[in-house]
């Protein structure tokens, strides 16, 4: 099940948020919403909930292990804990990966093997881990409800697209929250400024991207390319930040805060500071629990280097079990090599520093949409030499900026600015307040715009299915 489907907008959420306020116990409302989670994920994994459950019981054992202080037996079972969490991620996303890389290498013929990838499984992984380790260097005390675990684990707000919720972040909220009229009401519209980024600017981005990368590579020229570029770049953007929009919105429904995953990354003026506001949850993991173990930045400049690229292959990694992922992930560490080494980008302006990012993460972005490595590079070719005007490609890049695309395309260059922190530092705090009326009434109007396209349209791409 996704949130920008009817059956949660109209059934699932509804019934369960009902239930949830008017159960008097947080004990039972724990419960509900552990119930309502394995529901949410069964209706679109019958199957691999098991798996879940399985990992879920693995590592609430481990930990329980680990927890006990000796300091050996810590070790040993943090290792398998690991390479069980690891593997099991392995197996499931990158094994056919793997396959198809030794059959080219080596010029060999292994059946390339047919798993499906189950939703989710690379965000409740990464959270599982966070959690074991942590309990490893006594950052956070050893829970001892499984239960409680697997509400952690489970939660559907965050479970199947994040945000990655490190378990020092909610564990006391797990115990100890209340439903605030006032925040369930913020809630509610941070959701459904989500759910429109998503259904009315994402979706529309995606047609557009989804055509230009189905046409033959012969009709590919510079107008076609940037104009695949500038709309995978925004629809992965709104599509992203919408889904953590609404569970950041849906938390706040049921008494949880869960921490902000983007900050308006397009207005970065350099790598560096991208990464600080791109997907922040995934960042700080990394940040915490590869890059800092690596050693970071205290063995010296070479060290600091090797440790960057090994974080940055594995970003690219963590995201598809495709070598476009991973390209993706070292070009974005390379340029935050140079940034730092080079120190070219302070001597820019500021209005060129933000034009030199914004054609950095577009060119990053094509290879990482991309189906193939040569796709992707005959993309970036033609995004800069493609001057070829063939009446075919100026007939499909006129189909493609039809007066829908050019409106929301204006629409997302606006949202993608923090225009919003502007209003709210210039306005006065009693006008301000009036505008967030007409936010709220502008979000129920919005949200009845969301559900009459999905009620009539066909087209909702849930991009997750590769990470």
């Amino acid at each position: 099940m996704v949130f920008s489907s009817i059956v949660f907008l109209c059934a699932f959420l509804p019934i369960t948020f009902i239930l949830y306020t008017i159960i008097p116990s947080l004990k039972f409302k724990n419960g509900l919403l552990i119930v309502a989670s394995l529901i949410f994920y069964a209706y679109g994994e019958p199957i691999y909930i098991l798996l879940m459950l399985f990992s879920s019981l693995v590592n609430f054992i481990f930990a329980k292990i680990i927890g006990c202080n000796k300091v050996r037996i810590k070790k040993v079972f943090l290792i398998l804990d690991v390479i069980i969490n690891l593997g099991m991620l392995g197996i499931f996303k990158y094994s056919s990966m793997v396959v198809i890389s030794l059959n080219n290498i080596l010029n060999l013929n292994f059946t390339v093997p047919n798993i499906l990838l189950p939703i989710g499984i690379s965000f409740y992984t990464f959270q599982i881990l966070s959690y074991v380790i942590d309990v490893y260097y006594n950052r956070v005390k050893v829970q001892n409800n499984y239960f409680k675990l697997l509400l952690y684990i489970s939660f559907f707000p965050q479970l199947i697209a994040g945000p990655i919720v490190k378990y020092h972040d909610i564990n006391e909220q797990i115990d100890n929250r209340k439903q605030i009229p006032e925040e369930v009401a913020k809630g509610i519209r941070r959701f459904i400024v989500g759910l429109s980024k998503k259904v009315l600017i994402s979706n529309v981005m995606a047609l557009a991207a989804d055509n230009i990368y189905s046409y033959n590579l012969t009709d590919i020229n510079i107008v076609l390319s940037w104009i695949g570029a500038i709309s995978y770049m925004l629809q992965i953007y709104f599509d992203f930040s919408g889904y953590s929009d609404m569970a950041i919105g849906l938390g706040k429904m049921f008494g949880f805060n869960i921490k902000e995953n983007f900050n308006y990354p397009y207005y970065a003026d350099s790598i560096k500071d991208f990464w600080r506001r791109w997907h922040i949850s995934l960042s700080s993991w990394f940040r915490d629990y590869l890059y800092i173990p690596l050693g970071g930045n205290r063995k010296g400049k070479v060290r600091t280097c090797i440790n960057k690229i090994i974080v940055f292959f594995f970003t690219g990694l963590w995201h598809g079990a495709n070598w476009t992922f991973v390209v993706w992930g070292l070009y974005h560490g390379l340029f935050l090599l140079l940034e730092e080494y080079l120190n070219f980008i302070k001597k820019m302006p500021k209005v060129i520093r933000h034009i030199y990012v914004i054609i950095v993460v577009a060119v990053g972005f094509v290879m990482f949409r991309a189906n193939t490595l040569y796709q992707g590079i005959y993309f970036i070719k033609q995004m800069f030499t493609g001057y070829s005007f063939s009446p075919l490609s100026i007939s499909l890049a006129y189909e493609q900026l039809n007066p829908l695309f050019i409106i929301v395309l204006i629409i997302a260059i606006i949202g993608s600015l923090p225009v919003k922190k502007y209003i709210k530092n210039k306005v006065d705090l009693n006008k301000y307040k009036q505008i967030e009326t007409v936010y709220y009434i502008l979000s129920i109007v919005l949200l009845l715009i969301c559900i009459i396209n999905l009620s009539g349209s066909t087209y909702n791409p849930f991009i997750y299915f590769r990470f």
